[in-house]
Parts: C-alpha cells; sequence; structure tokens
C-alpha cells in the first residue's frame, strides 16, 4: 500500500477536505458511505476514501471497475446553497479540479469530455459521480464521487474498455503515489469549489471549455433510448452542453452519454 490513513488524516486536518476521513480498505461504494453519513448531518468537507470497492458506482447504473492497491476511489460531502438547477455546475467543477491534479503528471495531454469524464490522449483515466440529497425543494447536500486510474496496467484494465480507458502510471510509464495525488487532488479541488461560491461560475466554465476538445466537433448525445446529433457549441451557465443541431437550432442538453463523431 502507498499510503497510510493516519498519515493522511494528520496531513488534511485543518484542510477544506479531510478534515472528517473516513476511510476503508474495502466498501461496497464510497458514495453510499458518502450518502449515508450526509444524511447523519456530516459536516461539509468530510471525505471517504476507499482502498477498493465491490460495488463501485459509475454514470448511468454502471459498474466501476475497483481493484485494490492501484487506484484512487474517494468520494466528498458538499453542502453548497445553490438553486437546484445549478447543481450541475459541482461535477463541472470537479472536472476541472481533477483535470488540474492530473496536468502536474502529464502536461498537455488531460482534457475534459462533458458530462464529467477526464481523458488523457483520448482515453477516460477519471470519472465523476454526483448525487443530489434534497429537503423541502432545496438541496440538502451532495455527494461528489472520484474515481481516477492511477497505477492500473494494461492487464488491470477490463477487456471491454481496453480501448478506450488508460491509467496515469500507463501515460507516463512510471508509479504514482497516491497518497501524494490524493492531496493535490482535494487541494485543487478545495480551490475550485471556493472559486464557484465566491466568484460564480464563469471563471470554472471558461477553464472547462480551455480543457475540452469538444467544442466545434460533431457529436452524438445518447439519453436513455433518445439519440441527437450536432455540433457542440459549449456550455451554459448551469452546466448543460449547448448543441447546434443539423437543424441550426441550438439545444441545451442536461444528461446523457457523449460520443465525439469521425469525420
Amino acid at each position: 500500500m502507498d499510503w497510510n490513513p493516519e498519515i493522511l488524516e494528520k496531513f488534511l486536518a485543518g484542510k477544506f477536505f479531510g478534515q472528517k476521513l473516513y476511510y476503508y480498505s474495502e466498501t461496497g461504494s464510497t458514495n453510499d458511505v458518502a450518502f449515508s453519513l450526509g444524511v447523519g448531518g456530516a459536516s461539509e468537507g468530510t471525505v471517504i476514501i476507499a482502498d477498493s470497492q465491490n460495488k463501485g458506482k459509475g454514470r448511468m447504473q454502471r459498474i466501476w471497475h475497483s481493484p485494490p492497491g492501484t487506484n484512487i476511489y474517494t468520494s466528498v460531502i458538499l453542502r453548497p446553497k445553490i438553486r437546484l438547477s445549478k447543481a450541475s455546475q459541482i461535477p463541472i467543477t470537479a472536472g476541472v479540479a481533477v483535470a488540474e491534479t492530473l496536468s502536474k503528471y502529464c502536461p498537455d495531454k488531460v482534457h475534459l469530455k462533458w458530462p464529467n469524464d477526464v481523458l488523457i490522449g483520448g482515453k477516460k483515466v477519471c470519472g465523476i459521480l454526483a448525487q443530489i440529497k434534497m429537503s423541502e425543494n432545496a438541496i440538502d447536500f451532495i455527494v461528489l464521487g472520484i474515481g481516477i486510474n492511477v497505477n492500473m496496467s494494461r492487464e488491470q484494465i477490463p477487456h471491454d474498455i481496453k480501448d478506450i480507458a488508460t491509467s496515469l502510471s500507463i501515460e507516463t510509464g512510471r508509479e504514482i503515489s497516491r497518497q501524494e495525488l490524493i492531496i493535490s487532488l482535494y487541494e485543487n479541488l478545495a480551490k475550485c469549489y471556493k472559486q464557484l461560491v465566491q466568484k460564480g461560475f464563469r471563471p470554472i466554465k471558461e477553464k472547462w471549455l480551455s480543457l475540452t476538445l469538444m467544442t466545434g466537433q460533431m457529436i452524438q448525445v445518447m439519453f436513455k433510448n433518445e439519440k441527437m446529433e450536432g455540433k457542440a457549441a459549449g456550455i451554459d451557465d448551469d452546466g448543460s452542453l449547448i448543441l447546434l443541431t443539423n437543424e441550426n437550432k441550438k439545444v441545451k442538453v442536461s444528461a446523457g452519454d457523449v460520443t465525439i463523431l469521425k469525420r
């Protein structure tokens, strides 16, 4: 194991993220643990870390492959005072924080794909899953789950995603300290979250747009049984994707899977 929970807890004491830390060598899902803690009143900035998950969650009810000793699986509790319509700003903000963290290891190779994928060289290295708890038509808390492929080898990546997934160690050719990485992640996440709260979404939006290769590309969006195609025209102030359809109409997309179409 390349991290020490006791040292990590001491280092994060007094920080925005990690003032309260729950560590598990194995759990079902860090998001599930965080959600239960949030319902119990856990404070904003509480973090959950697992060395492995046996019920890791991805978007759209997918499974997030979570072997031990290799990756980062963490969830944080947020209690933002924002309207529900602005909640999608949170995973966008997290994507920027993750991209800034990983760019230290892979300069100029890290990019973002809407809604919340972080890519290195066009392959997915990180997924982000936000879950919201409402209370009387207002946001009670948001659980933000982040999974980063850190030291997975090519052989450890499941066969069905080998062509679209990667890890930091594959891309850098060396083993990465998960402890160093997760500390940097929390620092960048705190910086970006505070920027969102204090200065609004515009600086985050501008940074996201600078980190994506989607803008101007022809894309396909799938949501349940619905399919749309058009040109990616950026993101709106609520974090929605703006799609310019083939009929030259602008459409806001709030959820779905995006594929960049090859020309």
